[in-house]
Order: structure tokens, then sequence, then C-alpha cells
């Protein structure tokens, strides 16, 4: 057996394999300088992803490699989506570092948790077949489920880490479940395998169809959509701020590559079938998140509705492309990238808010109510202007990048015939203006509950209010982020 084994090219998989090396000398560093010098370890986290960073760039060469028998691929959307990954979470960290600090949960399991969090990502944008798929995925939910839970002491926190285990248990038993019938019916676990043989219908498809519901509803309950959204909520109020910060960010990315792998890449056969219910979910998300958004009075759970409205948006982007494929590969490219330039935005923004109701909240206190923002103009012009610029944008108006975010998808849904359903979309974003308009209100027309001035450290600060610039020129220089969006699409759909 050994002298047929054959080594399998380390190359591409090179950022994984240093984020791993670097995991387990972190331990030892945590060992030596956990308790007196705990920023040591923050430092070298934010260091080992920096590093990922620059592998990722220095490897990366526009071209498609399989590796590891084919269960792992390294391709140009591989390499945007990690990029974009090692970015949230160094802003992650960076958010978080003065309020675990404050905490004392800044301890090497949290920081050695994300990084097992961010190689569960990496594996599964790179997965290349059902089994490296699964493995990326649990990697990434274990290490979410524990950071949930990581403040011990907080009822609140085990709350949600046991629902979101229990909830996450059941999605991902669904998704194998599905993929095991794939893998049945096809008789491969490799998505390009499983491809082909639902292209070249071998099986029966009733089997294939059977799948398919399975493994749409583990794909539906990772992005956060209705009727599979009953998580967010919760898990969103109950983790600890700089938790809810990347669970609502980096790990979306992972989800987007985990639709598009196994929808578009291996069941693209069945696109009749996943677009409708794809549809279906994406209309009802947009309007659950929205309707259920306007009856909260805490910031973090009208965020979770938020998010699950957000990602409706963003499939709508992706089911729109499909049935235009064989005939016009430039809709279905213009599709695929609005999905993706939407997700970029989302989680930009996304981060941008949650980042807010850090620099507001103290030791003492969580800023996570509206009524915390009362008055914030009066504290602090700047950062409620980058509030604003925050609320404006995922409200979709002009012109911030929501707002191109949402008229991209439109647009693709418009050429791909859906006008009604595009319409409803607007419809539901025109209630949904009021919830973010509302904090608008009260930061700049209610007096201030609390005239304490703003503390919080440089780094904090400077990231945060770069945030929101970012918001607002991107909004009026949209083209850079979405034409490099839809040339990873094209490298890929050519």
């Amino acid at each position: 057996m050994l002298e047929n084994f054959v080594l399998p090219d380390l190359y591409p998989a090179a950022p994984e394999l240093f984020l791993i090396t670097m995991a387990m000398v972190l331990i030892f560093v945590d060992l030596a300088f956990g308790k007196t010098r705990r920023w040591v370890v923050g430092l070298l986290t934010v260091a080992s992803l920096f590093g990922a960073a620059v592998i990722t760039v220095l490897t990366a060469d526009g071209q498609t490699t399989l590796t590891f028998s084919n269960l792992f691929v390294d391709d140009l959307l591989a390499d945007f989506l990690k990029i974009l990954t090692y970015i949230s979470v160094i802003m992650v960290i960076i958010y978080g570092r003065g309020y675990l600090a404050e905490r004392g949960l800044d301890k090497g399991e949290y920081y050695l948790l994300v990084l097992f969090a961010t190689i569960g990502m990496m594996v599964l944008i790179s997965a290349a077949s059902f089994v490296t798929l699964y493995l990326g995925l649990e990697l990434l939910s274990l290490s979410l489920y524990a950071l949930v839970a990581i403040d011990r002491d907080s009822s609140r926190s085990t709350e949600a880490a046991m629902k979101y285990f229990v909830l996450g248990s059941l999605a991902s038993g669904l998704l194998l479940y599905g993929m095991s019938m794939l893998y049945g019916a096809t008789g491969t676990l490799e998505i390009n395998g499983v491809a082909q043989a639902v292209n070249q219908m071998q099986t029966p498809k009733t089997i294939l169809v059977f799948g398919l519901v399975f493994t749409v509803a583990g794909i539906a309950f990772k992005l956060g959509l209705a009727p599979f959204h009953m998580w967010i909520p919760d898990v969103y109020h109950g983790a600890p701020t700089p938790v809810t910060l990347l669970i609502g960010s980096a790990p979306k990315f992972a989800a987007f590559a985990l639709a598009m792998r196994l929808l578009v890449y291996g069941l693209l056969g069945l696109a009749l079938e996943w677009q409708t219910m794809l549809l279906i979910m994406a209309i009802v998300s947009i309007g659950l998140g929205n309707l259920a958004a306007v009856a909260q009075t805490n910031l973090k759970r009208m965020l979770a509705y938020s998010a699950i409205s957000h990602m409706g948006f963003m499939v709508l982007g992706l089911a729109s492309g499909i049935l235009t494929l064989p005939a016009n590969p430039y809709v279905a490219i213009s599709a695929y990238g609005a999905a993706l330039y939407y997700m970029f935005a989302y989680v930009l923004m996304s981060m941008g808010a949650f980042g807010m109701i850090l620099l507001l909240s103290r030791k003492d206190h969580e800023a996570e109510n509206l009524e915390d923002f009362k008055g914030l103009n009066q504290r602090s012009p700047w950062f409620a202007a980058v509030m604003l610029i925050l609320m404006f944008s995922m409200a979709g108006i002009p012109f911030f990048i929501g707002f191109f975010a949402k008229f991209s998808v439109l647009l693709t849904l418009i050429y791909a015939g859906h006008t009604v359903i595009a319409v409803v979309a607007v419809m539901f974003s025109l209630i949904g203006a009021f919830y973010y308009l509302r904090v608008v209100k009260l930061m700049y027309f209610d007096p201030p509950l609390d005239t304490a001035p703003l503390r919080s450290s440089l780094d904090m600060r400077i990231l945060l209010s770069g945030t929101g610039v970012a918001v607002a020129w991107l909004g009026i220089f949209p083209d850079s982020v979405m034409l490099l969006s839809h040339e990873v699409m094209k490298s890929l759909i050519g």
C-alpha cells in the first residue's frame, strides 16, 4: 500500500497548512504568555491571518487546481473569498479586543477557536467533494458553538449556545442526509462527478430531487433563510457581541461558497427545481425579516432579522442567473457577480453596525438596545454620522454601497424575467426602511440617556471610521468591487 502512495500537491493548500501550524503554535504561546501578556496571543492571531492572506495572494494564479485526490480545489473564487474572510476575521478581533478584555474573555481559547473556525471556512470554500465540504462545515460549526458559550457565567450565552448546537446539528444532519442520497444516486462524492451524472441523467430523477430538497434545507440554515431562520435572533442576542459579529460576517462568505459549489457547480442540471425553492425562501425571508425587525427594541435582534432579509436578497441574485446560463452566460455571470457583491456589501455593513454596539458598550453595560443610541449625535457627531451611513446603506438609500447591491440584484431579476418578484422585494424593502430610519431618529432627535464620553482604543476608532467611509466611498464609486466580483465569476463560468 505504501509504495503506491503519491504525495499530494500541498501548494494549493498552503494557507490552510500555515494556519493549522500557527494554531498549534498559539497553544504554546498561550501557555507561556496567556496569563500575563494576553495581548501577545491576540497579536499573534492577527499576524497569522495576515500571513495566510499573503500566502494566498502569492499562490494565486487564476487557474483551477485540484489536489488531495480531487477533494480540494484552488480557484479564483476560493482565493477571493479567502481574502475577504481573513480581512473580516482580523476586523472581528480588533473590534472585540477591548470588549473581551473588560470582561476577562480575551483568553487563548477564544483566539484558538477563532482560528479553527477560520480554517473551517477555508476548507469549506475550497471543497471539491462532499467529504471536504462536510469536514469544513463541521469544523466551522463546532468552533462557533463553543464561541457562543465562551462566557460561561452568562446564562443567556449558554442558552443561545444550546439552541444553536441543537438546531445546527439538525441542519447538518439534513445536509448530510441530502448529500448521502446524491452520492447513492450518482455513485460519486466529487462535486464535478455529481454534476456530470446529473447532466447525463444516469439515475432516476426522483432520488436526485429528494436529495436536493434536504441539501437545500441545509444550505438555507447556514445562510439563515426562512423557514430555517429560527436560530438567528436568539444566537445573535445571546452570544457575546464580538462572537455575534463573527457569526454575522466571515461565515457568510463560506455559506456563499457552499451554495455555489453544491447548487451551481454540482446540481445545475436540477436548476429548475432548486431555483423555485430558493426564490420562495428568498421572498419569505425578505418579508418575514423586515416585518419582524420592525417590532424589535433590541438592536442585536433587529440586526438578526435584518440579516434574514439581506440573505434573501442575496439568494435572489444567486437564483436569477441559472436559467439563462446555457443561452446567455453574460446574464448568469452578472447574476452571480451581483450575489457575491451583495454578500460583500452586507458583511461590510454588518461589521460596522455591530462595531457601533461594541463602541458604546462598557464593562457594566451592553449597549444593545435602541434607547442606548438616543442622542448619540450630542455625544459624538462623527460616530453618529458613521451609524447614519450604515443605517442608510442597509436600508438601500442612495448613494451608499447597500443601494447598489440591491439595485444590481434587482436588475438581474428583471433580466431573468422575474419582474413581479423584484417588485415584491422592493415593497418589503420600503417597509424595512422604517426600522433603520428609527435608529437615525433616535440619534439625532432624542435627548441622550447617557452623557458619558465614548471610550475605546484608537485602533477600533480608526477601523470603525474606515468602515463607515468605505460604505460611503464604495457607494459613490461602486465599480471596483462590482467589476472584481464579475471577473471572479467570469473566470469560473467563462
